[in-house]
């Protein structure tokens, strides 16, 4: 164990020694924002640039909760409040109450019919979101840099199992079929990770760590989120295409819908927000893909996180597998920059078997029970992955109060 420690540290020195020389070679840059907000769902807006914009109603009101000393009761209080058609606690002050009970609202262009067919898309692909979530949303945050920066010096980054379980639960609850009904949690989750990114905004920047390695003042911009929005819904259908998934329009669109809600619920701004697919990936193409690169703050991320099934290791969370499906679902380049290397016996399987796997469960689907089933089966692995996650424990969404104490 001691050999396999010390080969682990200088496995990752010889990483991050990469990417000192790649970042210093060639800087990821985002391009000017040039996208019109004539593409999003209003179809209007006044075109600011989206990283010159934050949270401003959010931000106030966490800040004052901070300043106050009122945040240890308020997480208290919003423990107690997980559906999204529950009554807000009693004893909340009244200017986070009545922020709340904006928040909570679905916009009003929700659609009820394209959330029944995002239903019926999360049926049938269940399994799919549960990896791609995990192994390349997941993963790709550790190489968008702000991101990276953010999670690893905010109190989010003490502890990436509780961190990640939490990011779990936004992707499990927007994929139930209640999700944004009365008895759902999708729009509790939204709020509280909407509270939870305006207290990083004014906590980071008095992080003298973060104020040395971060190229901004202020985390967690308009353009920072739309950036990690497009890591998860973009990056998923982008995937799913490339595996050649037949994919209903109604529920290709549903799922971008219940996507679209999301962002709206998570604080950005309805300008911001793609209104179809093809403008989705216009937007991708400008804010996410160019500024994708490795930081040292990245590495040791993506190092924790394949170390989160140490321990089970006659499960599917050994950090060879982990290893193996990150490197297939976001390539060789990004696992090159992360430090993973190649798993001959897990990536091989992985390259033979999952496309036929893939033809397999889609050309299984038409047969009258099987979308049922595999929602069930699909169902009982997400419970799995969120159960080992919190380690058995409700997961609580909780406004911080203070930043990483600890660093590797």
């Amino acid at each position: 164990m001691e050999e396999l420690s010390r080969r682990r540290v200088l496995e990752l020195g010889g990483a991050l020694g990469a990417v000192g020389a790649f970042a210093f070679a060639a800087p990821a840059q985002a391009r000017p924002w040039r996208w019109s907000p004539a593409g999003s769902i209003p179809g209007t807006g006044n075109g600011a640039d989206p990283r010159t914009v934050w949270d401003p109603e959010a931000d106030q009101l966490v800040a004052s909760l901070l300043d106050r000393g009122d945040v240890p009761r308020v997480n208290e209080l919003l423990r107690t409040w997980t559906r999204n058609g529950q009554p807000l606690p009693g004893g909340l002050p009244a200017d986070l109450r009545d922020f709340m009970e904006r928040a909570r609202q679905l916009p009003d262009w929700a659609d009820p019919a394209k959330l029944g067919a995002a239903v019926r898309f999360n049926e049938k692909r269940g399994l799919y979101l549960g990896v791609l979530y995990g192994f390349a949303s997941g993963m790709m945050s550790t190489v968008i840099p702000k991101e990276a920066l953010a999670v690893y010096y905010s109190k989010g980054g003490a502890n990436m199992k509780r961190r990640i379980s939490k990011t779990a639960k936004l992707g499990y609850d927007i994929g139930t079929r209640n999700a944004y009904l009365p008895d759902g949690e999708m729009a509790v989750t939204a709020v509280k990770t909407r509270l939870v990114h305006a207290a990083v905004r004014h906590l980071l920047p008095q992080s003298p760590h973060w104020e040395h390695a971060a190229p901004e003042d202020v985390p967690i911009s308009q353009h920072d989120m739309m950036v990690t929005w497009h890591s998860l819904p973009t990056t998923v259908m982008r995937t799913l295409k490339a595996w050649k998934v037949p994919i209903a329009a109604d529920e290709s669109e549903g799922f971008l819908h219940s996507w679209q809600i999301s962002a709206h619920m998570l604080g950005i701004e309805d300008q911001y927000i793609p209104a179809t697919w093809d403008l989705a990936e216009s937007q991708a193409v400008e804010v996410l893909d160019p500024i994708l690169a490795p930081t040292p703050e990245g590495i040791k991320l993506a190092d924790i996180l394949l170390d989160l099934g140490a321990g089970l290791d006659f499960t599917l969370l050994t950090r060879p597998i982990l290893g193996a499906l990150t490197r297939f679902m976001l390539g060789d380049e990004i696992a090159d920059w992360l430090g993973i290397p190649r798993e001959p016996v897990w990536g091989t399987l992985l390259d033979v078997a999952w496309g036929p796997f893939v033809a397999v469960r889609e050309g299984l689907l038409p047969l009258p029970l099987a979308p049922e089933a595999y929602w069930t089966f699909d169902e009982l692995l997400r419970q799995f992955v969120l159960l080992y996650m919190s380690e058995l424990r409700p997961i609580s969404i909780e406004i911080p109060e203070f930043n990483n104490p600890n660093y590797r």
